[in-house]
C-alpha cells in the first residue's frame, strides 16, 4: 500500500506494508490525576453515585423496629406528663394548633438534618456522619467565608448537645427519684430524703450508660415505651372517670404565658441528639426517611399522644393542673 502526501514543493511517498498494520502497539497511556464519580459495580455496571448505605454494617446493625423504639423513647419521656401544664399556658385551641405546628417543625428539622447528612456522605464518600461531623463538613464545603468556622461549629454542636442532655438527664433523675419517694413513702412511711432516692436511681443508670451499641439498648427502650404507655393509660383512666368541663377553659391564653407553652412543648418533643446515632446504626437506613418511614411514624405517634394528654388533662384539672399530671392523681389510689 502506498500513501502519497505533499509537504512544501516536493511529494513524499510513504510505503507501508500490511504486516506493519498487524503489529501491536507497545505504547502505555497513563493517567496520573483523574477523578470521577463513576464506579464499576460487582456485575460490571456503571454506578454514578456512591451509596453510603452499602458500606454500613448491615448484619449487626439495629433493625427498623428497634430504630423506631429508640426514636419513640427519645421523644416520649416525662415531658408528656407536663403537656396539660403547657395547655394551661396556651389555651385549648392555641394549645392544640401549637402542638401540631411544633411537632411538624421538629419533624422537618430532623428530616433536613438526616437528608443533609446522607448527602454529605455521598459527597465525601464515607458510610456515616454524626451530628457534629455533619455540621463541620457542611461548613467545610460551604461558602468560602464560612469554611474557617467548621471546627468551631463541630465543637459548638458537641457542647450544646452535652449541655442539653446533661440538663435533661438531671430533670429526669429528679423526677424519677421524686416519684419513687412518693410511692414508697405512701406504703412504708420511711421519710427518707429525696437525695437518697436520687443516689439509688443513679446506680442502674450508670450501668445502662456503659452500653455503647444501640442494638443492645433496644430492650430497654421497648421496656421504657411500655411503661410510658401504661402510665398514659392510667392517667387517661383518672382523667375520664369524672365529667369533663369545657366552659371555663379559655381558647387562647394570655400572650405572656405563650413562651412557657412553647418551652414546655419543645422540651417534651426534642430528641434530635439521638437521631443521627439511630440512623447511622440501622441495618436499612433507607427506611428512616420517606413515607411512612421510621421518622414520620415516630413523630406522628408522639404528636398525637402529646396532644391528647395535654388537651384532656387540662380540661380535667383546669387551673389546678401541676407540672406533672401524675401529681394531680388521687394520692394513694389503687
Amino acid at each position: 500500500m502506498r500513501v502519497g502526501a505533499v509537504i512544501g514543493t516536493g511529494p513524499i511517498v510513504v510505503k507501508m506494508s500490511l504486516k506493519d498494520t498487524k503489529e501491536k502497539s507497545t505504547s502505555v497511556f497513563t493517567i496520573t490525576d483523574f477523578h470521577s464519580r463513576t464506579n464499576l459495580t460487582e456485575k460490571g455496571k456503571l454506578s454514578d453515585e456512591y451509596d453510603p448505605f452499602a458500606h454500613r454494617d448491615q448484619e449487626s446493625g439495629t433493625s427498623t423496629s428497634g430504630a423506631l423504639a429508640h426514636l419513640l423513647k427519645s421523644s416520649l419521656g416525662t415531658g408528656i406528663l407536663a403537656m396539660p401544664m403547657a395547655f394551661l399556658n396556651a389555651g385549648l385551641v392555641f394549645g392544640m394548633i401549637g402542638t401540631l405546628v411544633v411537632g411538624f417543625l421538629c419533624t422537618y428539622c430532623v428530616h433536613m438534618l438526616v437528608k443533609t447528612s446522607q448527602d454529605m456522605c455521598r459527597e465525601l464518600r464515607v458510610p456515616a456522619l454524626g451530628f457534629a461531623e455533619t455540621a463541620e463538613k457542611v461548613f467545610e464545603h460551604g461558602p468560602i467565608g464560612l469554611r474557617k468556622y467548621s471546627k468551631f461549629t463541630r465543637q459548638f454542636v458537641d457542647g450544646s448537645l452535652m449541655a442539653t442532655y446533661y440538663a435533661a438527664a438531671c430533670v429526669y433523675i429528679v423526677f424519677i427519684a421524686t416519684s419513687f419517694r412518693d410511692v414508697i413513702n405512701c406504703d412504708l412511711d420511711l421519710n427518707w430524703h429525696v437525695r437518697f432516692y436520687i443516689a439509688l436511681t443513679l446506680i442502674p443508670c450508670l450501668f445502662i450508660g456503659q452500653i455503647r451499641e444501640l442494638k443492645w439498648l433496644v430492650p430497654f427502650s421497648a421496656m421504657a415505651n411500655v411503661f410510658i404507655i401504661v402510665t398514659f393509660a392510667i392517667t387517661l383512666y383518672y382523667m375520664f372517670n369524672e365529667p369533663l368541663v369545657f366552659e371555663d377553659k379559655p381558647y387562647v391564653a394570655k400572650a405572656t404565658q405563650l413562651p412557657l407553652f412553647f418551652a414546655t412543648v419543645i422540651f417534651a418533643m426534642e430528641g434530635i441528639g439521638v437521631v443521627m446515632p439511630v440512623e447511622n446504626s440501622m441495618k436499612k437506613p433507607q427506611h428512616f426517611l420517606g413515607c411512612p418511614g421510621v421518622l414520620n411514624t415516630a413523630m406522628m405517634t408522639v404528636v398525637a399522644l402529646y396532644a391528647i394528654i395535654g388537651f384532656f388533662g387540662y380540661i380535667r384539672f383546669g387551673s389546678e393542673v401541676r407540672g406533672s399530671i401524675t401529681l394531680n392523681l388521687p394520692y394513694g389510689a389503687p
